[in-house]
């Protein structure tokens, strides 16, 4: 078989395999969409063509012996997509962490693969997500409950007597005031915040070993370090994390024990196998991470820091969801992001122009703009298409409407420039 080589793409790129090759699959599907297609194979009458789509990550084409890489490069040689950078640039927002859920896909039940340390993706990836939601859980302060101790009490009694291992323990030994007692104690040492800083062990060694990544995490565990004081977690078992059950009043503690879990479950709950992530070679699970999504949320930061609250994301409508809504004294402008690069050449792209006004005259988005009645209605809103382009010079413009696509009244595009690595 011919070789699979380290592919890097930005966008749809294709890789030619000769047609004497045999490859076990046809497609590999992003968290099992029948529409997202992470890589496919495409017959063509003399070759078969592998495609790359919007998704990065590394994963399995021949299970157990060759692999395929998609990294996250930009269409000159020189950069490489700042990924770490887009991730923090978002997720510093409280609230968009908890639209990160379908953001990446892991496969926890496949065999790992060794690549370079450089891409490891996902690793970050989980550690950036764990450490925002930790911030917020650590804000409003940690859950206090009941928990059950066994204490070696000195002249009292309280709760349940251990007699067995009083006996053993304390009275063949000749202490006969001491007693083994199991009682409850209501305090923040309760189970869950146990496995909470069991994983931030976890991510501290990480980070120790990889010293690249601190700028991105030290203040924040610098943050939330001190509220554990109070936390054993020397006495945890791995096992117990499956026990767990949440209450809904805690909703952030579901979402930060499921990501202190693949934190765990990446380095096999052995606090060891950091110490063996070395600088060239590292051991994963096959990932996938969606870049479009990635992209968008990206966007959704630096609307965020420019309009805070007056940017709204995912509105419902009849026909769909615009990614975001911009509702100002001032403005009203219906937003879409589009990870494509063909708009650096295009003037526009037909389907999305449809899309967006389907979303301009959809009766229910018209009225989270205040415009109520069939009259108002009748109103021609602003669309904006953002995508990137590593040509500009700015983030995000001063002026998001400056450049009109002249073929529409009132639709506009604006490129944005994706922070990168020279190489």
């Amino acid at each position: 078989m011919s070789e699979i080589y380290l592919y890097q793409g930005y966008e749809h790129s294709p890789v030619d395999i000769s047609i004497g090759d045999s490859l076990p699959f046809t497609y590999i599907l992003f968290n099992q969409k029948a529409d997202a297609k992470c890589i496919e194979l495409i017959s063509h009458r003399d070759y078969v063509k592998l495609q790359c789509n919007y998704y990065i990550g590394l994963d399995w084409i021949v299970p157990g012996k060759s692999a395929i890489y998609v990294s996250p490069k930009i269409n000159k040689q020189s950069q490489e997509t700042d990924y770490l950078k887009m991730l923090f640039s978002c997720m510093k927002h409280p609230d968009i962490a908890k639209h990160a859920d379908d953001l990446c896909e892991i496969k926890f039940d496949e065999p790992y693969i060794k690549i370079n340390q450089k891409q490891d993706l996902i690793t970050p990836l989980l550690i950036i997500r764990y450490l925002q939601i930790l911030k917020s859980i650590v804000r409003k302060g940690l859950k206090k409950s009941y928990y059950r101790v066994e204490k070696n009490l000195s002249s009292k009694i309280k709760g349940k007597v251990v007699v067995a291992k009083t006996l053993k323990q304390n009275i063949l030994k000749n202490k006969p005031t001491h007693t083994i007692c199991n009682y409850e104690e209501f305090g923040v040492n309760c189970l869950e915040n146990k496995i909470l800083k069991y994983a931030l062990r976890f991510v501290e060694k990480y980070l120790c070993t990889y010293p690249q990544f601190a700028n991105y995490f030290l203040p924040i565990i610098n943050f939330c370090t001190p509220a554990f004081n109070e936390v054993d977690e020397s006495d945890i078992d791995v096992h117990s994390i499956k026990k767990v059950t949440i209450n809904t009043f805690f909703k952030e503690y579901k979402e930060a024990l499921d990501v202190a879990e693949m934190i765990l479950k990446r380095f096999g709950y052995n606090l060891k196998e950091v110490d063996k992530q070395t600088e060239q070679n590292v051991r994963v699970p096959p990932f996938w991470i969606d870049m479009p999504k990635l992209f968008e949320l990206y966007v959704l930061g630096l609307l965020k820091d420019r309009y805070g609250s007056q940017i709204y994301f995912q509105a419902k409508g009849n026909y769909g969801e615009p990614d975001f809504l911009l509702i100002t004294d001032r403005e009203k402008v219906i937003i879409d992001t589009k990870y494509k690069m063909r708009y650096q050449q295009e003037e526009y792209y037909a389907d999305d122009i449809r899309q967006i006004c389907g979303y301009a005259r959809d009766r229910k988005i018209l009225k989270r703009f205040g415009y109520e009645t069939p009259e108002q209605q009748n109103v021609v809103v602003d669309c904006l298409i953002i995508y990137p382009d590593q040509t500009v010079s700015e983030e995000l413009p001063l002026n998001i409407k400056e450049y009109e696509i002249n073929q529409f009244t009132q639709f506009y595009k604006v490129a944005i420039k994706l922070p990168t690595l020279n190489i």
